[in-house]
């Protein structure tokens, strides 16, 4: 049985909507809603605010159109201070004899202005880069611009990955091999001595301790990168044999994206940190420790050791690494290391809102049952309708297994031939209604019996979302990955439709039925009746961690259009969009297939001159036929609304 907090007398408010969709768990006090029900980002964390509405407005205005992402500058950057500042005090609360040098992995987002802001925000505080692919390595070279900041490759390295670090190395950049790989060593220690260039060397080592999450198959003694213990000593044994033993200065590891648990990633620290001493001790130059990725985001709020959530804050993260760090050295009798962390989802997650239009509603009540007037009706019918009518007086739960019962025998006696289309269609139509009414009874009920808990469920609305999940919210298909998602308006207006999302791609897979909630995974999300007068706008928050990049061109709908916004007290409105950028048209898209649009066109153009000789359409038909489709090819890939 369950208990139900909805009553008749409840009034839902602003402060409502807040609790309900999650802002202040899942937020980090970056947003809210104002009294007139619109969805405020607040970037730095203060008072200043700014309605995504608005954005959207202007973005439109601007002639993009949804599905669009939003990116707040100004949030990532007090993401990457607040992550420094936090390591900062961390280091002097604890008399910490060590700094932090913390990275940002590209890979977790390569786009160019996030790099950009990320490197102008960690300025300051020498934050460098993590590449782990060559492409990423020339982006790192060339966008890294301060001396007394690391670049950290990680990754698979051939030959040319190699050599374009000690290139880097040969510009006066801190950069650093991490050895992933035992069959690495051997080509380090070739191309450096064919360069005359003296690396920077890191190993990765392969931990006993096993991560926890959806990524926790990254880390352990199974995972796909790092050395073991014997190869830790075989590959420090190379090195002493080729005079590079001075260039073994750091010990990498990596327990996994998104850790849950705040234990985990202190045993993981330990254990690292112990390999660490031992090669400091072995007389190796040790001076940076680099405990990777793995702080996470709190998805769902619930600040649990949930796959979706965390339990730990940004803050707890910084404490105990550099307490365990620390600890471990004291007992060892050795100087603590500098402190290098890859934390990339923590930064970039928070700044990134995918915003997309419902534009349609798929309902099971959608046609009301027209009851026959006809004297001699199927008893079935008769049945149904009683039911309906509730003319025996039964509970809901009575009502609800009767219903189940005459729907059993529609469906056989329509295949039997014994019922027609019009009589189903009545039946089907009287059983949802029955079902829906069950439904909502029970939301204004002080329990609800265990059978009927799966009717908001079975009866939730589907709404039609102008977006791909393939495309924007890759992880949400691939690993269920939960991201919180809300209005962006009407926010002081109860939401009383229970609906889940579906996109405009063509796969049964492509939608949303999972959502966040602080307790368990909601099935549903309470949304409100769609007005034709209005668009209605979701958010789709905490979406800027790998969705960007990941995503695929199922059925080529391509990146969407997106602005990167910038708080302006000086603007009425409180921001400005500093840059848009068009999402993919459909001409792009079909090239990255290999197909030209001038010659798509070309060979339509036969067949509409072909038609036209033939009379079977006249040719000014024809050639606005053509237009009509050259104009396609330039256009936005996702629906028109």
């Amino acid at each position: 049985m369950k208990q139900n907090t909805d009553t008749k007398d409840f009034v839902w408010t602003v402060a409502s909507a807040e609790k309900y969709y999650g802002l202040k768990r899942w937020g980090g006090g970056h947003f809210s809603v104002d009294e007139d029900g619109f969805m405020l980002v607040h970037p730095s964390g203060d008072q200043r605010s700014i309605r995504i509405h608005d954005i959207v407005t202007e973005a439109i205005g601007k002639g993009l159109k949804p599905p669009l992402t939003i990116r707040i500058q100004d949030l990532l950057r007090t993401r990457v201070v607040e992550l420094n500042e936090l390591f900062t005090q961390a280091i002097q609360n604890e008399d910490y004899q060590g700094s932090y040098r913390g990275v940002f992995p590209i890979k977790v987002n390569q786009l160019r202005e996030v790099i950009e802001e990320i490197r102008d925000a960690g300025k300051a505080y020498h934050f460098g880069l993590e590449c782990g692919s060559k492409p990423e390595l020339m982006i790192a070279l060339a966008m890294h611009k301060d001396p007394e900041s690391l670049i950290i490759c990680n990754g698979y390295k051939d030959n040319e990955f190699i050599k374009l670090a000690l290139q880097g190395r040969r510009l006066g950049k801190e950069i650093f091999l991490v050895v992933e790989q035992l069959s690495e060593v051997p080509r380090i220690i070739q191309i450096s001595k064919k360069l005359g260039v003296r690396p920077l060397i890191g190993f990765r080592v392969k931990l006993s301790t096993a991560g926890e999450g959806k990524w926790a198959s990254s880390s352990g003694e199974d995972a796909k990168f790092g050395l073991t213990s014997p190869e830790i000593i075989d590959a420090s044994r190379r090195l002493k044999r080729a005079g590079l033993d001075d260039c073994l200065q750091l010990i990498h590891f990596h327990i996994g994206s998104q850790v849950p648990n705040i234990q985990t990633i202190k045993k993981a620290t330990v254990e690292a940190t112990r390999f660490f001493c031992e090669l400091k001790k072995m007389g190796f130059p040790m001076r940076l420790l680099d405990v990777g990725g793995g702080l996470g985001i709190d998805y769902d709020g619930s600040r649990s050791n949930y796959e979706s959530s965390m339990n730990y804050t940004m803050r707890e993260y910084a404490r105990d690494v550099v307490y365990n760090i620390k600890s471990v050295c004291a007992d060892a009798g050795v100087a603590v290391p500098d402190i290098v962390t890859e934390s990339g989802r923590s930064i970039v997650a928070p700044h990134s809102i995918l915003v997309t239009q419902v534009c349609d509603r798929i309902s099971k009540t959608s046609v009301s049952p027209k009851l026959a007037s006809k004297k001699k009706r199927n008893p079935i019918l008769v049945e149904l309708e009683a039911i309906l009518l509730n003319q025996h007086g039964s509970s809901p739960l009575e009502r609800f297994h009767d219903a189940q019962q005459k729907k059993e025998e529609t469906n056989n006696l329509f295949s039997l031939g014994y019922l027609n289309l019009t009589e189903k269609a009545e039946a089907d139509a009287t059983y949802w209604k029955i079902c829906k009414e069950l439904s909502d009874l029970g939301k204004q009920a002080n329990y609800t019996p265990e059978e009927l808990e799966s009717l908001p469920q079975m009866m939730a609305e589907q709404y039609v979302c102008n977006f791909s999940v393939f495309q924007s919210l890759i992880d949400h298909w691939a690993c269920d990955q939960l991201f919180p998602i809300a209005p962006l308006h009407r926010l002081n207006e109860s939401p009383d439709v229970d609906a889940t999302l579906v996109d405009i791609t063509c796969d049964s897979e492509g939608k949303v039925s999972e959502f966040t909630d602080v307790e368990d995974v909601r099935k549903t999300i309470r949304l409100h009746p769609l007005d034709a007068k209005q668009p209605y706008y979701l958010g789709v928050f905490l979406v800027g961690a790998y969705q960007d990049i990941m995503g695929d061109l199922h059925n080529l709908f391509g990146r969407v259009d997106e602005v990167h916004v910038f708080l302006e007290d000086d603007e009425e409105d409180g921001f400005y969009i500093e840059d848009s950028i068009k999402g993919f048209t459909v001409n792009d898209v079909l090239g990255f297939t290999q197909y030209d649009g001038h010659i798509l066109t070309r060979q339509l153009k036969k067949q509409i001159d072909r038609a036209t000789k033939a009379d079977i359409i006249k040719p000014r038909e024809g050639t606005r036929m053509l237009d009509e489709y050259a104009e396609l090819l330039r256009g936005h890939t996702y629906l028109v609304t």
